[in-house]
Order: C-alpha cells, then structure tokens, then sequence
C-alpha cells in the first residue's frame, strides 16, 4: 500500500515456557493469550507462540458461547495464519529469507484494497466481537473496501460486544479516536450502529442536537490534525467532546428544575459518568479532567477582578480554553468572549491586571473580624 508499517508483531515456534529458559530477561503474562515479555533496557519485546487450530487434549483453549475465553493451543505458522482475523492482517516477515509468507490471500487483498475476514465471519466475529471494531478501524485507517460477507455482521451483531469488558472497549475507543482518524472512525461508527455500544448517551443525543454534533465533528478533526502533526492527545479532552452532548442535555435539564448551574454541572457530570462506565471504563485520571474542562467553562464568562487571573494560572486552563473555542465556532454568542480570552493570554501579567482589575474601581474591603476569628456578619 506503500505505507510504513508502525511496528511488526513477533510471532515464533517457541513455546513460553522456552522463550523464559531462553531468555533470563524474559517474563510470561496473560491468561488469555500466554504472551512472552523480553525486556530490553527501556523496551520491551513482545513475543508469541504460533497458535493451532485443533486441540489435541494438551492445550488449553476454553470456549463460551462461540467466543474465545482462552486459546493457549499451539500449532505451526500456517495454523497461526488461519487463527488470526483478517487476511491482511496475516502477512508473515520472515528473517530468514526476507520474504512475505501469505497463506490466506492476504497479498492479494492488500492489493485490491479489500478488507476480509479469515474463515466464517459470523463465527469469527462471535469469537471475538472486538473485531468488529477493528474492521471500522482498519477501514478507517487505510480506506479500505469491505467484503460484502464481512460486512454484513458489522450492522447486525453489535450486540455482541455487550458482553466484552469496559476495559477492552476503552482500549480500542483510544485505537479508533486517537490515531489520526478519528472523524472516519465517528462515521462509520454511526454508520454501522456501533457507536451505541461505546457511547449510548452520545448517540442518543446527537441526532438531536445537530450543533453539538458539529462541535464533535471539529474535536476530531481538531485531534486527527494533531496527530498529523506529532503533537501531544489526551483521552481525557477527547471524552470531554464525546460526551459534551448528553452533559450538557443533562445540566440544563437539572437547571430547568431549578437547580444552579455549579450544582447541575456536578450532579450532570456524576451522573453521566457512572454510566460510560457501564460501557467503557474511564480512569480517574482521565474522567477528572474531563469534568474539569466542563466545569471551568461558566468561569470564562466572569472578566472582572480576579477570577480571571486565577483561572489563567489553572492547570486546566489551556485544555478548557481550548474547549471554549470549539462551542464559540457554534454559538456566535462565544466569538467575542473566546477573542478576549485568546487576547489576554498575550498580554505581560501587569497589562492583564489592568485589564480585569481597570484603575478607579472601588476595592472591596476586607471584613473585620471579631476576637477569636469569628466574623462581623452574624450571617456567616
């Protein structure tokens, strides 16, 4: 496809137990497929057994349902080849020789541009339904076609991956979003009806919030041109876009009720996050700074004493910033307030104290207080 690969899959005849006795830097993991890590200085190597297709007895493969719970069965590399998904994703560098072995038409297809699965799709989508993912994924990434066979299950079995756990899930949402297309990822998503099964209340609401689907539409794109560029991406900002629809659906229908806006904005994000859970997981490291974007969004509107001061020396403030030009592209009511936001940034800290706190304004004074700490204001 004349492209470069990112990084190449070690795959061996060499059973785990060997690569260690090998190797005295080497360490076993997983349960679910029993992977060798060789360790080198910072890197680390990850190697794998040729997996087979039968199981003799010796093995160790456990099926539920048509999905793979366990497969520690090894074979050769042809039996490998038919083990994995899809047939360009079955191409085989041998150090050997310097070849390309393809025992799956993986050449051919990689030529033809044609994304197929190996095998029955049906059964090897009940395998592992996280490959339904990684067919949008690998569409998304190469533009490839779809063979017809394997695409039919990606409209009607999303229900599959009901059953995968959050964690899986949150792993390849990063894979689909963060990568550098994550725009075609959202469509075809859409698309396929999959983007329920990572995020119900987002695409419940898009539809009827069109502006908000914009503002998703311009994160990702925002976020592909980063990664075209080198540049740094966060989960936690991309998250924040994803579910900005149904938190903010949510917060002004708190606020409707009569709530004020600092509660609903907790009580919206508290909500909304116990429930992605239920669908992907979001660590604390990434959710925290979600709603920390959402909940610095009133304070952009307060330009007067030293609020503003205070919110330029946030942490967050740059990812928020940047959240606020996203919403001011569609809510003209924004221009002008992320203009003078863009502005201050700019400006020595002596011009920005002037600027929020202008000369002849009356200073408040501070409180007297009582003996023993107590306030004047028996109110307080």
């Amino acid at each position: 496809m004349g492209r470069e690969p990112k990084d190449f899959d070690v795959a061996t005849d060499a059973r785990p137990e060997q690569l260690r006795a090998l190797f005295r830097n080497c360490r076993l993991i997983g349960r679910r497929f029993r992977l060798a890590h060789i360790h080198f200085a910072n890197d680390v190597v990850e190697v794998a057994t040729f997996r087979g297709t039968h199981d003799d007895g010796g093995g160790d493969r456990h099926m539920e349902d048509g999905r793979i719970i366990r497969d520690n069965v090894y074979g050769d590399i042809e039996e490998d080849a038919w083990r994995r998904d899809f047939t360009i994703n079955a191409l085989y560098y041998s150090i050997a020789d310097h070849s390309v072995r393809d025992y799956v038409g993986g050449i051919n297809d990689v030529r033809a541009g044609l994304l197929r699965l190996i095998g029955e799709p049906l059964q090897r989508y009940r395998e592992d339904p996280v490959r339904l993912l990684r067919a949008v994924r690998f569409l998304a990434k190469l533009g490839l076609k779809i063979d017809p066979g394997t695409e039919g299950p990606l409209f009607e079995q999303g229900d599959l991956l009901d059953d995968i756990s959050p964690a899986r899930l949150f792993d390849e949402t990063l894979k689909l979003f963060l990568t550098g297309h994550a725009v075609r990822s959202l469509e075809l998503l859409e698309h396929y009806g999959l983007l329920a099964k990572l995020f119900t209340d987002t695409a419940r609401v898009l539809d009827q919030h069109p502006e908000d689907r914009q503002l998703l539409l311009d994160a990702l794109a925002n976020t592909d041109e980063r990664v075209a560029q080198g540049k740094p991406v966060t989960p936690a900002f991309l998250f924040a876009a994803m579910l900005w629809a149904p938190f903010r659906a949510k917060k002004e229908e708190l606020m409707g009720d009569g709530m004020r806006e600092t509660h609903a904005i907790h009580l919206a994000a508290e909500w909304l996050t116990a429930r992605q859970i239920r669908h992907t997981a979001l660590p604390r490291r990434f959710s925290a700074p979600m709603r920390e974007i959402w909940g610095l969004q009133p304070r952009f509107h307060i330009r007067r004493g030293r609020r503003p001061l205070r919110l330029l020396a946030r942490p967050r403030f740059r990812a928020a910033y940047d959240f606020l030009l996203l919403r001011s592209r569609q809510d003209a009511d924004l221009l002008e307030l992320a203009e003078w936001w863009t502005e201050i940034q700019d400006m020595e800290p002596d011009e920005q104290k002037r600027l929020v706190m202008p000369r002849g304004r009356r200073q408040r004074r501070p409180r007297k207080r009582r003996p023993g700490g107590q306030s004047g204001d028996a109110g307080d």
